[in-house]
């Protein structure tokens, strides 16, 4: 367990290690060694093209050694020729290639001693080809008869392998070989049967030799075929191996060579050749033949490879067999090698030796590259042991085992070292190390010593050794601290011991913080051809900063600095961003930080969203007259799972190329089972769809049609339409194509008179409408439509209720009467007209009312005729824009579709007086500082006779901020102006005046102006007043400022800060207040408050009309109509016998289009 104490020098673990270095280190050269071969030559070849041959033998020791060979056993001098260059302070020499230099093959070998031994090398054999030739000869020519078998023999010269052989023309192209005619392994070429076309004055056998860079050309040979007296047929005859060989013979190969077995036979006909192995199974691999069946070859030849193979020649008059009985050897090979090693003064030594193969290789030991004698050898030696006890430093040697068979010899050399020194700490001293949090540290001591030391490391100034499972002190010396923390860093020594002395070197420590990584996001789902920004943030130690770097890579493979693929993915040091991310961006995208002691890595796995591929091999199965199953492979989702599929259809006979929805199955399901119309040749195609959209349409299906049949349905939406009275129009929705079944699609159309016939009236036809003429107006008839085609006719159809042509109304209302509601409003009574006498569908009533005359001044009016509009069967209806206070007449009619019916009689009503309109103008016409002078004009409509006018005013300021109203009743209604007086100096007003009748007050009209300061005048009167040119001067400019004033009042009265409905508010309508306060009861205007104290003064005489209708009661004028709710959808106008007139002006009347 880990302990934590102070870091000022104090003991921080504890821990204790043996270590041995026997075999573990290689020996310093500072040390006193034996000698060891380091690097020597292997067999090679002297070309003749070479300038010179290089023997190495390389070896190191302590004392330098000494070199000399060997050659062939015997002591070789490297000064004998003047052609060897040795070389200093090494054994190896070079062979320049001038003259004849066939002395210097044979077998080297190369000894390197010191006063503690002798190492020996492995034999080198050096070999001195001489080039090859054929002999000078003369070859007498060949005759032979047809049939005959023949051999030219080629006896290559000797050479460097390989050797290829090769028959060829004076002309050098290749003798043609086959079954008949073959060259063997040896390169003989055999003929199993001569032909005359055989014969040829130039059979050329080539010897190439590739190592030597040699070909050489026998003498051509002359073969003449004449041509036999007899067909000369006969069994096969082996000519390899030859018959005196007998029926057996024995072939030896060597484990991991080529086995090659040869059987070339003669006869006529041809012979054929095959192989069987007789004894042990074939190899598992069928065994290659060549040359046209005549040679079987086996490579890497196996142990499992022995047995009897038997080649067979057979041809129609008989066969020749031959066993080969395959034997499997193999060179010497280690199974133990003697391993020498530093040994202490004391200690014993066994050195073994096993080899194996075929035959079984012998064992000879050899002390430093002699044979041990074993008188004189102190050990104990046997074939595969040798063994030393109690070692002293005379018996440093080398010991060499050496295993030979006839296949060839290897040798192992083992160096005992025998030596007693104090420990040698390799490592430098004061060597500084770095490693960061989290990680090991390694912290170097690589010792030899012998006898074997006792290594410990300590901690800053401590002398205890350390300990804890975080420390391991590995074989080689090294301090390998496990996850590291900050607290370990420091200085450390390792200490080394042993029976001779003790050594010490120091080593320091730095932590430095890990480098750590994150990628944002972490699994972004990024829709195709979007971007996406991967941002990498990296913490590290500053320490560090000079080796960070930062790369990025995608499912492993690291991507380039700057950008891919064109710019298409382009990284910037921390991020990484993808501008149209396609579908192979998909995988994991890892951030790799590094620096000089640590590296880091983050993923962020992209994964991309599309819509998804198109389903794929779409088939149809269960085919029935009214179904068939779809069946589809669907493609891939990317990312998003298939949420349905929407199969549809299209087919070639009444839409062609128009795609149609058949029908929706869940994304998982990739079959379905469509309902299908008869005749009519479908063919279907599937769309996916997923969170991300429509995949394209996959391909289409086959064609499938089905069959005709009769029609499943009848057509719908049965109606009659006509234009003229005694005409009926039967009309509906044709089929649609698919549902018509079948070719020759009628309809079959049946009529009666209800209640009245009772038989049915029938007609055919093609068309989706009928017109019947001479039928009653507007009576009922029963109507049924049935599909029909050339299999038969539709299912029995419903009956549908329908009247022939209307005509217009021929009664009028009756009982019309008026009830006065208030001055522009009257409620209309009447009666309706029978049904009878309708002649059609009832649309509703329609009011006419126009102005007769005026009760003001008894004036009569052109009529100025209006109507509204009541829709539906009803008894009654509210009138509005009335002009008060005149005298109207008024009818009422029926309407149909048709048109309109007779109007009833008129009726006579008079409205009442209303309050009066706004007064056309109000003008300032004198200031003073204390009163004011105020002209008006006469209402534009009085609506009654005036009773006078009020007269108010009240102060105003910038800040919207007013004044308590007063109030001035004017009783003459002929006074068109007035003075007040008792106004403050220097103050603004505002002035209203409206007309009033017995019935109320009118609107105001207004004006603002600002009174003189006081003295304005004094000190003008007391020097100047009693000069005339000042005078006239002075009501110039009194009459130039008054029309000033007077133009900017009234620009500002009409879109200064006062607003309109501001006005309205300080001067509202009485008689259109009660209206909207009875019938408009909900209405509010409570966002828009009036200014102070206005209500109070202006409405406390004004009194409510008790209207209580609602607006239901509002017909519906030309332009301007009430639903049959009752709710206004246009604006009220009248009609003039020459067109539309214009509003009278009246507030009353314009009041409900406002509402």
């Amino acid at each position: 367990m880990e302990m934590l104490l102070s870091t000022k020098g104090i003991t921080i673990c504890l821990f204790f290690f043996v270590l041995s270095l026997a075999a573990a280190i290689e020996i310093p050269l500072s040390v006193s060694q034996l000698p060891t071969i380091t690097e020597q030559s292997h067999a090679q070849v002297a070309y003749p093209f070479d300038e010179d041959f290089t023997m190495k033998c390389e070896a190191r020791g302590n004392p330098q050694p000494t070199f000399n060979w060997t050659k062939d056993g015997k002591p070789f001098d490297l000064s004998s020729d003047p052609r060897i260059v040795p070389s200093n302070n090494s054994g190896t020499f070079v062979i320049q290639n001038r003259g004849l230099i066939n002395n210097f093959q044979g077998k080297y070998r190369c000894f390197a001693s010191n006063v503690l031994g002798t190492a020996m090398s492995e034999e080198i054999e050096l070999i001195v080809p001489s080039v090859p030739k054929f002999p000078k000869e003369k070859i007498e020519p060949l005759d032979v008869e047809h049939g005959d078998s023949v051999i030219l023999h080629c006896n290559p010269p000797k050479g460097i392998p390989p050797l290829h052989i090769y028959w060829m023309n004076i002309d050098l192209q290749h003798i043609p070989q086959d079954e008949r005619v073959s060259m063997s392994l040896k390169g003989d070429l055999y003929f199993a049967n001569v032909e005359e076309s055989d014969s040829r004055s130039d059979y050329c056998c080539f010897a190439a030799f590739p190592r030597l860079r040699t070909i050489v050309q026998k003498m051509p040979m002359t073969l003449r075929v004449s041509r036999s007296n007899f067909i000369k047929e006969r069994k096969p005859k082996l000519l390899i191996p030859p018959e005196s060989a007998g029926s057996s013979s024995s072939v030896t190969v060597i484990k991991g060579g080529v086995l090659l077995l040869e059987c070339i036979a003669e006869g006529l006909p041809t012979p054929h050749l095959s192989w069987v192995k007789v004894t042990g199974n074939m190899p598992k691999e069928e065994p290659e033949t060549e040359n046209f069946g005549k040679t079987l070859k086996i490579e890497q030849v196996t142990a499992a490879d022995e047995g009897t193979y038997q080649c067979t020649a057979s041809n129609p008059l008989g066969r020749a067999r031959h066993e080969f009985h395959v034997h499997v050897e193999e060179p010497p090979q280690w199974l133990k090698k003697p391993e020498g090693g530093v040994y202490s003064v004391g200690t014993n030594l066994v050195l073994l030796c096993e080899a194996i193969g075929n035959p079984e290789p012998s064992i000879q030991w050899k002390l430093n590259g002699m044979p041990i004698d074993g008188r004189t050898f102190r050990g104990r030696v046997s074939t595969r042991e040798i063994s030393l006890t109690n070692l002293q430093l005379q018996d440093s040697a080398v010991f060499q085992c050496e295993a030979t068979n006839k296949h060839g010899t290897i040798l192992a050399s083992a160096n005992v070292n025998v030596l007693n020194i104090a420990p040698l700490i390799l490592t430098p001293d004061e060597e500084n190390y770095a490693t960061v949090v989290g990680y090991s540290a390694f912290l170097h001591c690589d010792i030899f010593a012998s006898p074997a030391a006792d290594v410990r490391w300590t901690k800053d100034d401590s002398i205890e050794p350390l300990s804890t499972f975080r420390y391991e002190l590995n074989k080689n010396g090294t301090l390998e601290i496990r996850d590291t923390k900050k607290e370990d860093s420091g200085s450390y020594a390792c200490w080394a011991a042993n029976s001779v002395g003790k050594r010490a070197i120091t080593a320091n420590l730095d932590i430095r913080d890990a480098t750590k990584l994150v990628v944002t996001p972490k699994s972004p789902r990024v829709l195709k051809s979007h971007s996406i920004l991967l941002k990498c943030q990296a913490e590290y130690d500053p320490h560090l900063k000079h080796s960070f770097k930062l790369s990025w890579r995608k499912d492993g493979d690291e991507l380039p600095v700057n950008s891919t693929e064109g710019g298409r993915i382009i990284l910037e040091r921390d991020t990484l961003f993808i501008p149209s991310v396609l579908l192979e961006d998909q995988g994991v995208y890892t951030c790799v930080a590094s620096t000089a002691l640590d590296a880091a890595e983050a993923e962020a796995h992209l994964i991309v969203l599309d819509v998804p591929d198109p389903p794929e091999d779409l088939q149809l199965s269960e085919n029935q007259n009214r179904s068939v199953r779809l069946s589809w492979r669907a493609g891939a989702s990317h990312n998003s799972p298939v949420n349905e599929s929407i199969i549809e259809f299209e087919e070639n006979r009444w839409e062609p190329g128009r795609w149609q929805e058949l029908s929706r199955v869940p994304g998982n399901d990739t079959t379905a089972l469509l309902s299908l119309a008869p005749y009519v040749n479908y063919q279907f195609r599937v769309v996916s769809v997923n969170a991300v959209g429509r995949s394209q349409p996959s391909k289409p299906s086959l064609r499938y049609a089905t069959p005709p049949a009769a029609p499943d349905k009848n057509p719908e939406n049965i109606r009659v339409e006509a234009s003229e009275p005694n005409e009926m129009v039967m009309k509906w929705e044709p089929l649609k194509p698919v549902e018509r079944n079948g070719p020759g699609l009628e309809y079959k159309v049946s009529w009666r008179q209800r209640g009245v016939e009772e038989d049915w009236n029938e007609e055919l036809v093609k068309k989706h409408s009928l017109s019947v003429r001479n039928v009653p107006t507007f009576v009922p008839y029963e109507i049924k439509v049935q599909a029909v085609n050339n299999l038969g006719s539709g299912p029995e159809p419903n009956v549908t209720i329908g009247y022939s042509g209307e005509d217009v109304p021929d009664a009028a209302p009756s009982g019309v009467s008026v009830e006065v509601v208030n001055s522009t409003l009257v409620k209309v009574f009447w009666f309706g007209i029978p049904r009878d006498r309708v002649r059609g569908h009832l649309r509703g009533y329609k009011v006419s009312w126009w102005k007769t005359k005026s009760l003001l001044d008894g004036k009569r009016h052109h009529p100025e005729k209006h109507f509204l509009t009541f829709v539906g069967d009803r008894n009654y209806g509210m009138i509005p824009g009335l002009e008060p206070f005149s005298e109207f007449r008024l009818t009422v009619l029926a309407f149909n579709s048709r048109g309109d019916g007779p109007e009833s009689s008129p009726v006579v009503f008079e409205t009442p007086e209303g309050v009066p309109e706004q007064p056309r103008f109000l003008r300032i016409m004198n200031f003073d500082k204390d009163s004011v002078t105020l002209s008006w004009g006469l209402p534009k409509k009085a609506n009654g006779h005036l009773t006078g006018y009020i007269l108010q005013y009240q102060i105003i300021n910038e800040t919207h901020e007013v004044g308590a109203v007063s109030d001035v009743s004017v009783a003459n209604r002929s006074v068109l102006s007035w003075r007040l007086a008792g106004l403050s100096p220097s103050t603004k007003y505002k002035f209203y005046i409206k007309a009033c009748t017995a019935k109320g007050c009118g609107k105001a009209a207004t004006e603002e102006g600002l009174t003189l300061a006081q003295g304005t005048y004094a000190g003008i009167y007391e020097g100047i007043s009693t000069q005339g040119w000042f005078i006239g001067l002075m009501c110039a400019i009194a009459l130039l400022t008054l029309l000033l004033l007077t133009i900017c009042f009234v620009r500002r009265n009409k879109g200064g800060k006062y607003s309109v409905k501001e006005k309205e508010d300080l001067h509202p309508d009485p008689e259109a207040q009660s209206i909207k306060d009875e019938i408009f009861g909900e209405y509010s205007d409570s966002d828009e408050k009036p200014l102070k104290g206005s209500l109070q003064s202006l409405n406390g005489d004004i009194k409510a009309t008790g209207s209580a209708d609602s607006l239901v009661d509002y017909g519906e004028g030309e332009h301007g109509m009430f639903n049959e709710d009752g709710s206004f959808i246009g604006a009220y106008s009248g009609s003039k016998e020459k067109g539309s007139v214009e509003s009278t002006g009246s507030s009353t009347a314009t009041f409900p289009l406002h509402a």
